[in-house]
């Protein structure tokens, strides 16, 4: 059932808005719950259970690009709304797992339901909103996700003092409101000028060079990074990748490239999902290295720690949905460039202030508030210049780039800190923590860099004089 007449642009926000939320937390919040799933599954492998949460990542990081060029091409109301009912469905599925392979199986159905779900989002929050509107739309679907990231510590540390199963069984009501909600409110859009059938090969080239790509990246840290496995997963990941671009430029005309290559053409678009990437690798990196520093020469508990970290991601948000205006007068790379650079500030005063005496309110909460007016801005600003390149056809395959981008960077930021922690170890406790904070500063930096060449970005398909919403097809 759709609605006969638009719906109201604040009712779609507040349901992708759930939907992402609940995608990004998954990515977070069962890392805190993983001592208890050992525990419970006594008898099981380490590496076993470590794909209770790479298994995820991959297979998210795998599907995001194929399920966005689905979604334009078959309707994004359909995408979504079918995603997030996988999602919903495994996550029932994982919180009920007799066993570690019934989990990790669960688990992959859940990352391809978040996978389906997330390019889908941003086009039908798009199509709700009018031009003038738009940049704060953006601002709050792309600052939800930074901040279930950051609540990821948090809320799994209270949720697992019940059980660990908690950690699945929360997104049933949030899932199971936001799906009645939107078969309500949501209508379809698609990409009605390109009929061709999406290229099957080349989404299965896709898929499996990022999956060995970030399999690659997630057991890098523990194998060595030199290790046969590991260069033979980056090769073959490489390759593979290569064949992607190779195809799609060589397909015939019956079949749609999977990977439109016309959207690396705009330097915008490229720059901002590479700076997004390098972003991300100093974000994921800060909320795991801040999490093992409290909990290792604080001596914190999980659950302290988590709520230690809580300032950022609300900070974040309220940054995010106000950095519009500041984007407006001074364009989407500039608000980029001093995102990452405040987010660098904030990790460099964790680097000047930490020590092993505790000192939450001089060590640890001025970086929080700094990190996380860092992600305010840059968040928005990229989805923003991102969006800005894009053919109303386009909308879900071009967000798909983006949110794989930031999800490949996030596991290159874990496996990298990792390294990092491991080159460094050492009998001062504090030196490898100070080279991850310095990793995450540089990261930042080059992030920066990439902005600058974004330029302001202003949005081509929904131009502001006109007020006109973007021309997808309805149905």
């Amino acid at each position: 059932m759709q609605p006969a007449s638009p719906p109201a642009p604040g009712r779609v926000l507040l349901i992708v808005a759930s939907a992402v939320f609940l995608a990004s937390l998954d990515l977070f919040i069962v890392n805190i719950a993983f001592p208890d799933i050992e525990d419970a599954f006594s008898g099981s492998s380490v590496s076993g259970l470590s794909w209770v949460l790479n298994g995820y990542a991959i297979v998210f990081a795998a599907l995001l690009v194929p399920a966005g060029r689905l979604a334009d091409r078959f309707g994004r109301r359909r995408a979504f709304l079918l995603g997030l009912g996988v999602f919903v469905g495994a996550s029932a599925a994982c919180g009920l797992a007799w066993s570690v392979p019934s989990l990790v199986g669960f688990r992959v159905l859940q990352a391809a339901g978040a996978a389906l779900l997330m390019p889908s989002s941003l086009a039908l929050l798009l199509d709700a909103f009018p031009a003038e509107r738009r940049a704060k739309a953006i601002g709050a679907w792309a600052g939800v996700g930074g901040v279930a990231a950051a609540l990821g510590p948090p809320l799994g540390g209270v949720l697992v003092t019940l059980s660990w199963r908690w950690v699945f069984l929360v997104n049933l009501p949030v899932g199971v409101a936001a799906i009645v909600a939107g078969r309500r409110v949501l209508r379809e859009s698609r990409d009605e000028s390109d009929l061709r059938l999406p290229d099957a090969l080349g989404a299965a080239l896709l898929i499996a060079g990022v999956s060995a790509l970030s399999w690659a990246l997630v057991d890098a840290p523990d194998v060595g990074w030199g290790s046969t496995r590991t260069v033979l997963l980056l090769a073959a990941g490489a390759a593979l990748l290569v064949g992607v671009v190779l195809r799609s430029r060589s397909l015939d005309r019956a079949h749609a490239p999977i990977l439109d290559l016309e959207l690396f053409g705009a330097r915008a678009f490229s720059l901002a999902s590479l700076s997004a990437f390098l972003f991300s690798v100093a974000f994921a990196a800060m909320l795991l290295g801040n999490v093992l520093f409290l909990t290792g020469p604080w001596d914190e508990s999980v659950l302290v720690a988590g709520l230690s970290l809580a300032p950022g991601p609300m900070l974040a948000a309220v940054v995010a949905v106000t950095s519009g205006r500041l984007s407006a007068r001074i364009g989407q790379g500039p608000t980029a460039v001093l995102g990452n650079l405040v987010f660098g500030v904030g990790v460099l005063w964790f680097l000047w202030r930490a020590e092993l005496r505790p000192d939450y309110v001089g060590a640890i909460l001025p970086g929080m508030v700094l990190t996380g007016i860092g992600v305010g801005l840059l968040l928005p600003s990229v989805s923003t210049a991102v969006a800005s390149t894009l053919r109303p056809s386009r909308l879900a395959s071009g967000s798909a780039v983006l949110t794989a981008s930031r999800q490949l960077g996030s596991v290159l930021g874990v496996a990298g800190l990792v390294a990092v922690y491991g080159a460094h170890a050492g009998p001062d406790p504090l030196d490898a923590f100070r080279a991850g904070w310095i990793f995450m500063a540089l990261a930042c930096v080059v992030g920066a860099v990439a902005a600058a060449g974004i330029g302001a970005a202003h949005p081509r398909a929904a131009p502001a004089q006109d007020g006109a919403a973007p021309a997808v097809a309805q149905s």
